[in-house]
């Protein structure tokens, strides 16, 4: 078992263990239940990771590092709401199973429950420990609204999208590197480097899955590929069709924008062929691996060589190569 796999099996054993309470069980259940169903826990397995570059006894922050996997579940829990999702890790969603309201009780006691565990930090580290997290916490609020608001807009810049992915997505990578790296005695240098490359690496994951959607293979991908063509989402790659499109085919993708009458299959090959058309691909993959190299170089920087560093971007490599 490589050290990537016995961090997992303790993250996933102490979420187990975890007591959040038991009454009344509308409240826990569905808490317990949105825990169990999974995920690839990379909140707090960074966390882990970022700390033991520094010290080694990774299970003094066992608490703040669920921490963040719980503030995780908590946005995903609303943001399901939000969007009507029926699945989430190919389970029903929370509001389906129970309701709504059940959802919103749920998510909001998970995130009181998020600085119960984050009051295991050594006293003198907690202020600071919070105003990571409290800074992260709005931010991500605030992309999920920046992406709310870009679904009632024709237009959207490509740096106001890259700039709401940060917010939404990154934020709480580079944050989970963050705090770990803290609480393992880090620099405040070395905490900044770690912040940015998990936020650089963050941007470039989700460009990787807006690529993904239109361009991945359908039986590794877990959901329908063209996702994102079909409810009219305003990925780096449509907007980068719209500003470069010109004459008949800018006429043609704002018609795909607009209409709802229309074949999803033949919609989601429409746009595609516009998309290779324009290079856009291309276009994508290059902006993805800017920011990949980005979060390099700041990795980089940390003048630490030792086995924990290695780890890190040995596992940050192999999610940057999935093809799922």
């Amino acid at each position: 078992m490589n050290k990537i796999e016995r961090f997992q099996q303790l993250i996933n054993q102490e979420i187990e263990i975890l007591k959040l309470g038991s009454e009344p069980v509308e409240v826990y259940d569905p808490i317990y239940y949105m825990l169990s169903i999974g995920g690839k826990r990379l909140r707090p397995l960074l966390v882990l990771l970022a700390y033991e570059i520094f010290k080694s006894d990774v299970k003094r922050v066992i608490h703040p590092a669920l921490a963040v996997e719980l503030f995780h579940n908590f946005t995903l829990v609303h943001d399901d709401i939000m969007d009507k999702a029926p699945l989430r890790r190919g389970k029903q969603t929370i509001h389906e199973k129970w309701s709504p309201n059940v959802a919103i009780l749920s998510g909001d006691v998970m995130f009181v429950k998020v600085y119960q565990l984050l009051q295991s930090v050594e006293p003198d580290k907690l202020p600071h420990s919070l105003n990571l997290f409290n800074t992260c916490a709005v931010e991500v609020c605030e992309g999920q609204q920046l992406d709310l608001n870009f679904e009632t807009r024709d237009k959207v810049s490509e740096e106001e999208y890259l700039e709401m992915i940060r917010l939404k997505t990154a934020v709480l990578l580079g944050c989970s590197l963050n705090l770990g790296a803290y609480l393992g005695g880090a620099s405040e240098r070395e905490c900044q480097l770690l912040k940015e490359f998990g936020e650089n690496i963050g941007v470039g994951f989700q460009l990787k899955d807006d690529i993904l959607d239109v361009y991945g293979d359908k039986d590794k991908f877990g959901k329908q590929v063209g996702g994102d063509i079909i409810a009219n989402k305003k990925t780096l790659l449509f907007i980068k069709a719209q500003e470069m499109a010109r004459g008949a085919v800018k006429k043609e993708l704002n018609n795909y924008l607009n209409t709802t009458e229309i074949d999803p299959v033949k919609k989601v090959e429409a746009v595609t062929n516009i998309y290779n058309s324009l290079g856009i691909k291309q276009f994508a993959e290059s902006k993805m691996d800017e920011y990949f190299d980005k979060g390099f170089n700041k990795l980089e920087q940390i003048e630490s060589c030792n086995e924990s560093k290695s780890t890190l971007k040995e596992f940050t490599n192999f999610l940057i190569n999935r093809d799922h």
